[in-house]
């Protein structure tokens, strides 16, 4: 599948475009999804290949409490400009993947707003999960309702009524058919329930062949959802973690013990063959450029996403750099920026993606830990026909790495630099490679 070879980019569009928090009704003057078109160069420089839009439909605030599964959020333009991005985004060679809030929805969606205006009268008491009239809510509205995690600003939806079932499917087909869309994030994936996905996986497979299904999964075992009839691939938040603490602790075994669970070379190991989307950072946390207590350690992060199994996903903004903290709010995270930023860091992730993206080891190979202690890993990806080794010095000091390399001589796909290892590896303070080896 296409994505499985893909470099992804999330852009929140909400703060993208500086769109107002409150979607008042009326149109925003100014702010329009159209700004992407703008960034197409600065993402196509970076090796970017896919994107993945946070919430764009239209809804009551920050684009996971839907109004319309229909429209494009007034606060972001129009259907027709969403058209016209989509169609320039495919002509650069870039997949458009939308983020599918199925599990709720806002105070604002229509038929909830019929259910309050009249209660047990309205047909479309079934279409959510739980609604109780002799309760209330933090809304006060004299009836009770499940709002998902407690959040009554999202009600959540009955995906066992086959009247929303077939509302959503057909609201899916209607972004496939009219603007080609590549696939779906499913927001709270881990929340759905599992026979609705397996209709919007046959669903999505009978509109458009290679359609993207990712659903958003925090903990447990992914192959709960990601499976041949669910879902493609989940978010790795279990790297996720392990990612950045391994960086703050001096602490390489935390990731590579992961890595090993998840993909390693044991039969037991949770997701060999499988792509789950990896990722340093995105809208709802903290940048990792806020995170790494070592700046030294930013571009080697990414170095470590871009090497190990997955589909790697770049959040706007963090490629250069940016900084911001959880604890500052959500807009913190979700900032506009009047245009994208190039520099070192910049250039150095647009070389990883460049060598991602034309690497088959690196897309679908192998993994097998090679030498590693607290400040230093190498790992090994390999397909019958290429082998790569991703190797990671996190110390301030020079580190001279004694191990079996398998081959006399490689090229590092990041620099294109020739290495001979019979004149023994020593790895730099603070540096990554791709060493692919010949034979």
């Amino acid at each position: 599948m296409w994505a499985e070879e893909s470099v992804f980019y999330q852009i929140y569009p909400m703060g993208f475009v500086g769109a107002p928090f409150e979607n008042t009704g009326e149109n925003t003057q100014g702010a329009s999804i159209t700004k992407v078109k703008d960034w197409i160069p600065h993402m196509k420089k970076l090796g970017i290949n896919a994107i993945y839009f946070s919430p764009v439909f239209e809804s009551d605030t920050h684009g996971y409490n839907t109004r319309d599964y229909r429209q494009i959020d007034r606060r972001l333009g129009s259907n027709t400009d969403f058209k016209e991005l989509c169609a320039t985004l495919h002509e650069q060679g870039i997949k458009v993947v939308l983020d599918g809030v199925f599990n709720h929805v806002g105070r604002g969606f229509g038929p909830f707003e019929d259910v309050l205006r009249n209660r047990e009268n309205s047909p479309y008491v079934s279409w959510f999960y739980r609604i109780a009239f002799d309760g209330d809510s933090a809304y006060h509205d004299g009836l009770w309702y499940e709002g998902w995690e407690g959040n009554y600003d999202l009600v959540k939806l009955n995906l066992r009524n086959e009247d929303v079932i077939q509302y959503l499917l057909e609201s899916v087909g209607y972004w496939i058919e009219k603007f080609d869309i590549d696939g779906l994030r499913l927001d709270v994936a881990y929340s759905l329930d599992e026979n609705f996905l397996r209709r919007l996986r046959g669903y999505c497979d009978s509109k458009k062949q290679d359609f993207f299904l990712l659903g958003e999964m925090l903990h447990g075992d992914y192959n709960r959802l990601m499976n041949q009839e669910m879902l493609h691939s989940a978010t790795n938040y279990e790297c996720y973690k392990g990612l950045f603490s391994s960086f703050n602790s001096m602490n390489m075994f935390e990731i590579v013990h992961s890595l090993l669970r998840q993909f390693g070379p044991e039969n037991w190991t949770l997701y060999k063959g499988k792509h789950l989307l990896s990722f340093v950072d995105n809208h709802d946390v903290t940048r990792v450029a806020s995170i790494l207590q070592n700046e030294n350690h930013l571009p080697l992060i990414y170095a470590l996403m871009f090497g190990m199994p997955g589909i790697p996903c770049v959040y706007y903004g963090s490629e250069w750099g940016f900084k911001a903290e959880k604890s500052q709010g959500d807009p913190a995270l979700r900032p506009c920026f009047d245009a994208p930023q190039w520099n070192d860091l910049t250039e150095f992730i647009s070389k990883l993606a460049e060598a991602k993206k034309h690497s088959n080891a690196l897309n679908y190979g192998s993994f097998r830990s090679v030498l590693l202690t607290n400040k230093q890993c190498i790992f090994e990806r390999k397909t019958e026909g290429e082998r790569v080794l991703v190797a990671i010095n996190a110390d301030s000091n020079a580190f001279s790495a004694h191990f079996d390399a398998g081959c006399g001589k490689a090229i590092d796909l990041i620099s294109g630099k020739e290495h001979d290892f019979g004149g023994g590896s020593e790895l730099p303070a603070y540096s990554a490679y791709f060493w692919k080896c010949e034979r």
